[in-house]
């Protein structure tokens, strides 16, 4: 990131720059308290602007239809394999019949938006309020940006039919366990979640088979949550099978 892009700070649907740049997020404000109890007087109203930012994802999401959603690093490339595949995933997903959800931001992310743009489909882009960003990429058609991880990671949740994981950082591990957890928890229906690229997450896959399944932390069955695959193809084919699957289960429900 260069000097000029560090200038620039999102904030919500603001940008500024210079001296109006601030030195803590949102986010940070929220959840850094001093103890002070100031709290008390500011806090009310944070909840009119979360509202807010819940009120205008939907507003923007609510015709959006059927989306999968793609995570990964934002520090890779168009150089990167894994960008590449990012691209090939996402122009599938479009012809899949799906609209193609990311954060919005570089790398896999820019991967994602960009395939789907390509490839005709809408290109979603769901940016955060960060210390250091450059703003939605230029493959994003429809974009919102939110001050609040939390409500970002609702969006999320709310307009998916399923998750492709490429490999990605805290931020990536954020959202796929944010998916799994509730969907262990009953809290959302199944969907497919596909990690992409075996050779990264099977540290991660063997980690929980062995000292947090053995360690009765969870089901066995939990860990069968996730599918992992090495290829656009065979990510493409898990969508395909969960997506016919769930036209089968709606037909039966219709008695059809």
């Amino acid at each position: 990131m260069t000097p000029e892009e560090r200038q620039h700070h999102r904030k919500g649907p603001i940008t500024l720059s210079g001296s109006q740049r601030p030195d803590r997020t949102t986010d940070q404000r929220l959840l850094e308290e001093d103890g002070s109890g100031q709290w008390v007087h500011s806090d009310p109203w944070r909840v009119m602007r979360i509202q807010s930012e819940f009120v205008e994802g939907f507003g923007a999401l609510a015709e959006l239809g059927p989306a999968i959603s793609i995570f990964g690093s934002a520090r890779l490339d168009e150089d990167d394999p894994h960008y590449q595949s990012t691209v090939e995933i996402a122009k599938g997903i479009v012809e899949l019949g799906y609209a193609v959800i990311t954060g919005g931001g570089p790398g896999i992310m820019e991967a994602g938006n960009r395939g789907a743009k390509e490839a005709g489909g809408v290109s979603v882009g769901l940016g955060i309020e960060l210390p250091y960003e450059t703003g939605l990429n230029d493959y994003v058609d429809l974009g919102v940006d939110f001050r609040y991880f939390f409500v970002r990671k609702t969006m999320f949740v709310k307009y998916s039919s399923g998750y492709v994981v490429m490999p990605g950082g805290f931020g990536t591990f954020d959202e796929l366990f944010e998916a799994l957890c509730l969907m262990q928890t009953h809290k959302i229906d199944l969907f497919p979640v596909v990690l992409v690229g075996r050779a990264y997450w099977q540290g991660l896959l063997d980690w929980l088979r062995t000292a947090v399944v053995e360690g009765g932390m969870i089901n066995p069955l939990d860990v069968d949550l996730m599918r992992v695959v090495d290829t656009p193809e065979e990510a493409l084919e898990v969508l395909r099978e969960a997506a016919e699957r769930e036209a089968a289960a709606q037909q039966a429900e219709r008695g059809l």
